[in-house]
């Protein structure tokens, strides 16, 4: 018995199950278009559709990788934080969530800050990570933000923030909400220092960081057809009732609005803020950002137009399927 139990029987479910294994996410699905991309592809291309544009999500590693100087960076070590301070139990275990999601993307919370240069210009960078819990504000994120604010006032360097996220981490209650006010602090003491701050919202930004950290930068950039608003459009629409128009809360409406400074494609964010931290510190003039922004530069020029273009139509579309990061 023992023998039909430990060779025949695993031997049988071997011929049985003998599928052909294929690798996962090998293609990704445009979420605008539909359209299948290879995943090397889009990956060449910093996460972003080749035809049609679609600005899909990008791990943080990927962000510095391609936004630095030859791809090199120096992680800053974050302050550790006290986990589930409030023991918060929901269908699982706060602490429980904490270590999936560790596992998952392999960081300890949502923010990664890091040093580097950017055109032979030392910069401060910080990313959120929307697969991190959604890239929730909560304690340990708050610090990693206050992190690298006191990061780039020590080194004096401009501070860059990349931001993700769906608002605060309800499983602190009021200790991810009371991250708002002390992120707001270390903003200001980079005010004082005179050292400039380049918030890049990403899709989606929204909730509480909209509220805070988000939007008291020194320039507003955002990557096309991010969502940026503190509440979602069905709940605004259910509170005024009122019809919103077509492209409400997406990144070319609010520049239309002058909500966001610009909006800028992902391929031209390094040249675009390489060249503003120069002009805001008063750097000398460096050829290869004069270069490499004359095409950021007439890519801009057409997005104000498009924004018209999207908000003379006040018909309701459907906000698209959030984009999921091949892993």
């Amino acid at each position: 018995m023992n023998w039909i139990d430990n060779f025949v029987r695993p031997k049988i479910r071997s011929f049985l199950s003998n599928k052909r294994e294929t690798p996962e996410n090998l293609w990704v699905k445009d979420p605008e278009s539909g359209e299948m991309v290879f995943y090397r592809d889009l990956e060449a291309n910093q996460w972003v559709v080749p035809n049609s544009g679609y600005h899909m999500k990008i791990k943080p590693v990927d962000r510095l990788a391609t936004f630095l100087d030859d791809g090199k960076y120096d992680l800053v070590p974050v302050p550790s934080a006290p986990q589930d301070p409030l023991k918060f139990r929901a269908q699982k275990r706060y602490v429980d969530q904490l270590k999936e999601n560790r596992a998952k993307t392999g960081y300890e919370d949502a923010v990664l800050v890091a040093t580097g240069k950017l055109y032979e210009r030392a910069v401060t960078v910080a990313v959120q990570d929307f697969d991190f819990l959604a890239g929730s504000l909560g304690m340990a994120a708050g610090q990693g933000i206050i992190t690298g604010l006191e990061t780039a006032v020590r080194l004096k360097t401009p501070f860059i923030l990349f931001v993700a996220s769906g608002g605060a981490r309800m499983q602190e209650g009021v200790l991810g909400l009371m991250q708002m006010p002390r992120t707001t602090v270390a903003v200001l003491r980079l005010r004082e220092a005179g050292l400039p701050f380049f918030v890049v919202l990403t899709n989606p930004t929204t909730g509480g960081v909209t509220a805070s950290y988000a939007m008291i930068g020194d320039v507003h950039l955002a990557e096309p057809g991010a969502l940026i608003g503190f509440a979602g459009q069905r709940v605004i629409e259910q509170t005024i009732r009122e019809k919103l128009p077509k492209g409400f809360q997406r990144s070319e409406y609010l520049y239309s609005h002058g909500m966001v400074d610009m909006v800028v494609h992902r391929h031209n964010l390094r040249s675009t803020i390489g060249s503003l931290a120069a002009i805001l510190t008063n750097a000398p003039p460096n050829d290869a950002i004069a270069a490499s922004t004359a095409k950021a530069i007439t890519a801009q020029a057409s997005l104000r137009d498009a924004a018209v273009a999207a908000e003379a139509d006040d018909d309701e579309i459907d906000p698209p399927a959030a984009a999921a990061h091949a892993e």
